[in-house]
């Protein structure tokens, strides 16, 4: 086990879900400790429950926050659920009621929280379940799955005392932040932010926490440093994570070791993976033959009907081998999830007022094909 690899790939290790791994982890700490604090300007939290790699981005990249949310009110409640519980002791207990009275109670929007409707009910229950998966709370009795036709049901809750590691310390006063700027900046307030130290610590981040980083131009400042020192960031990346530094003109990569991945890296073990790996292929064979062109930093520039077709093209070629769900799946939806999907991974990004797809460097760096005798083993198996 690489233990600097399991702090970054887990929110944090709670020792009484995995003593071992918290001892052991524990106990390696003096070993990337320099790494962690002088490149990545990372800090450890450490307690008698919890370790705690205090993870922060170098750059604020649109993939970034709770995957399991997809409203803002789910961050609220979250938000909600953390000021609640910070009145509350370990292993104090609580009931669902008084939760959802302090947050009707609390809530700062215009918006008027109404238990009655189906809506707010279900922000909440997908607040709840993050924070039982997470770790800072618990059910001791109930389930608030009755809660999505029930509001009146009750659950039995136990507060574990974590959620006080859960947000990170902002050096200033957030409630004056008007922009996500603000936000990227606090960790270094009063501060050149193109300072020997911050820069490494931001281009250390990015490499690491970022499925790509692009350059952006001929100046790009954090480019220059990746180039200038890429050695010195490829001897710390073998050492301390075991993993391969791709630099390129346009794009810089992190290569994993196939049999040791991160949880969310890419290819991963879901059929829309597979399916983003004949996508790259395709769009990589239209490149080769002229039927689309890149601009001087690697960039792809199509209409959205254009990836729309080559969706379509690679349905028809591929679906042979997809599960059932994708093989029936509208054109219009696979779009759209394979979409979603590329732009998490920083293959894509979209561009809302010219109808556009913006293909990124990415693509043509990782694709995917079957085997020369698929078809045939197919045909067999029907």
């Amino acid at each position: 086990m690489n233990e600097l690899r399991e702090l970054l790939d887990e929110y944090w290790i709670l020792k009484d879900r995995d003593k071992e791994k918290y001892y052991k982890i524990r106990d390696s700490i003096s070993k990337f400790r320099s790494f962690i604090s002088d490149k990545l300007g990372y800090q450890i939290i450490l307690t008698s429950d919890l370790i705690k790699l205090e993870k922060l981005p170098g750059k604020a990249e649109p993939w970034m926050g709770i995957y399991a949310f997809d409203d803002k009110l789910e961050y609220a409640f979250l938000c909600l659920l953390l000021m609640f519980l910070e009145d509350k002791e370990k292993e104090e207990q609580f009931l669902l009621s008084q939760l959802t009275e302090f947050i009707q109670g609390t809530f700062p929007g215009d918006e008027k929280i109404e238990w009655t409707l189906y809506s707010h009910r279900r922000h909440l229950i997908k607040v709840l379940k993050f924070a039982i998966d997470i770790g800072f709370i618990k059910v001791n009795d109930g389930d608030e799955e009755r809660f999505y036709t029930d509001q009146s049901t009750e659950v039995l809750y136990e507060n574990t005392g974590t959620s006080k590691y859960f947000m990170r310390n902002f050096s200033g006063n957030i409630l004056k932040y008007t922009k996500l700027e603000d936000l990227e900046r606090d960790e270094w307030l009063d501060m050149d932010t193109d300072r020997g130290r911050i820069r490494r610590n931001r281009v250390y981040r990015r490499i690491i926490m970022s499925p790509a980083v692009y350059r952006h131009g001929e100046d790009d400042q954090d480019y220059l440093y990746i180039k200038n020192y890429r050695n010195m960031i490829q001897a710390d990346l073998e050492k301390y994570l075991q993993v391969d530094l791709h630099v390129h003109r346009n794009g810089t990569f992190l290569v994993l070791d196939e049999e040791k991945r991160y949880k969310n890296s890419f290819p991963e073990n879901r059929a829309i993976s597979d399916i983003v790996l004949q996508v790259n292929k395709i769009i990589v064979n239209k490149v080769r033959n002229k039927e689309l062109s890149r601009n001087a930093e690697d960039i792809i520039i199509v209409h959205k009907t254009v990836f729309d077709n080559i969706i379509e093209e690679v349905k028809e070629k591929y679906s042979i081998g997809w599960s059932k769900e994708y093989r029936e799946m509208k054109l219009e939806k696979l779009s759209k999830e394979v979409i979603n999907y590329m732009k998490n991974f920083s293959m894509l990004r979209v561009d809302e007022n010219n109808n556009e797809i913006i293909i990124l460097p990415l693509v043509g760096k990782i694709v995917g094909d079957y085997p020369k005798d698929f078809n045939n083993k197919e045909k067999e198996n029907d």
